[in-house]
């Protein structure tokens, strides 16, 4: 099977891209609702031989105005919950055939969210899943705004519906935890989860309940289930194989950056090495760690400029400037031209 994840080299932007199959959701979902989804792709420049390649990624900003014009279509600002609700644990790829096979609830989400990096990646991490505590945390591009709450609706509620398909069972969560603050549908969200759901918390992540967690899978199939895990092995494998000590260190600092700027110490810590053998092998690859953040920064903030409405505030704090014209003075130098100047440009062309 073909990599579903293109290097870090060739990725066409810093705040993280996605799989196709989530496309395919969200236009299931929107369809479902009353959308003209034709057109939408069209409009997204969608067409039906990319949405139908398992390999093929888009960058989440797109998916995010994506997801926002379905929206304005549809009416329905609850749209991530419809889509979470449609979707399957083939919209997942590998990874979902992989964890829908696995003996137990709580082996099955563990195994969907350990190789979550075959079909996602953004810049502030990987999802997480902790077994003591059975909770799976899921991180998404701040600040928040009406472009990425169904972001973090359609995630939550997809792993929702992953752990009812593979149980049979509709009750499957202790509490939600959801990092945005309440836009007033706080009954709606505690009625498809079907538990208390917390509005401005410090993450976003689902408590699976013990009962749920330890029970049988209805897809359980260990022979499969064997097979898929090491192929999907073999494709985180060949993802981190391509990757230089440049690129570890970059996909670190990303989602480190907020309101600071992470040491190389840090950094060294991390990647479980001596900071002075981080600092040997980058100089190796004809790098260094002050250039590794300052070119870090400088997609980023390309990206930000181009592809949100942040303010100018809120990127210089995400790139961990201590203040704003520090940021502007950076950006002058990477650019020639204020970040100001830059967004105007963008948007009258």
């Amino acid at each position: 099977m073909s990599s579903q994840h293109a290097p870090p080299q060739t990725r066409q932007n810093s705040l993280g891209d996605i799989s196709v199959l989530y496309v395919s959701a969200l236009l299931r979902a929107a369809e479902a609702e009353g959308a003209n989804v034709a057109e939408l792709a069209a409009r997204f420049q969608l067409d039906h031989q990319t949405v139908a390649s398992p390999e093929a990624r888009i960058s989440i900003p797109r998916f995010m105005r994506l997801g926002h014009a379905a929206i304005r279509e549809t009416g329905n600002p609850a749209l991530g919950l419809r889509m979470g609700a449609l979707s399957r644990p083939v919209d997942a790829g590998i990874a979902g055939l992989a964890g829908e096979t696995a003996d137990t609830a709580g082996s099955a989400i563990s195994t969907l969210i350990r190789y979550a990096l075959l079909t996602s990646r953004n810049s502030r991490g990987v999802p997480t899943i902790r077994p003591d505590t059975r909770q799976a945390q899921f991180h998404s591009i701040r600040p928040y705004n009406g472009f990425n709450y169904f972001v973090v609706d359609s995630v939550l509620a997809a792993w929702t519906q992953f752990l009812r398909t593979v149980t049979g069972r509709y009750d499957v969560l202790e509490k939600v935890t959801i990092e945005y603050r309440s836009i007033g549908d706080d009954e709606l969200f505690e009625s498809w989860f079907r538990c208390p759901v917390q509005f401005g918390a410090p993450a976003n992540a689902i408590t699976v309940r013990p009962d749920i967690w330890q029970s049988e899978s209805l897809q359980a199939q260990p022979a499969m289930h064997e097979k898929l895990a090491e192929l999907c092995e073999r494709e985180m494998q060949q993802i981190r194989r391509g990757w230089t000590m440049a690129d570890r260190v970059k996909n670190l600092l990303t989602p480190l950056l907020r309101g600071k700027t992470p040491g190389l110490d840090t950094i060294a810590r991390k990647l479980g090495a001596a900071p002075w053998t981080l600092q040997r092998q980058l100089a190796a690859e004809g790098t260094g760690f002050r250039e590794l953040v300052d070119e870090t920064r400088k997609q980023l903030a390309r990206d930000y400029i181009r592809e949100t409405d942040s303010s100018l505030a809120e990127i210089a704090w995400l790139l961990g400037f201590a203040n704003p014209a520090a940021f502007h003075k950076a950006y002058r130098r990477w650019f020639s031209l204020s970040p100001g100047e830059h967004r105007k440009q963008i948007r009258s062309a």
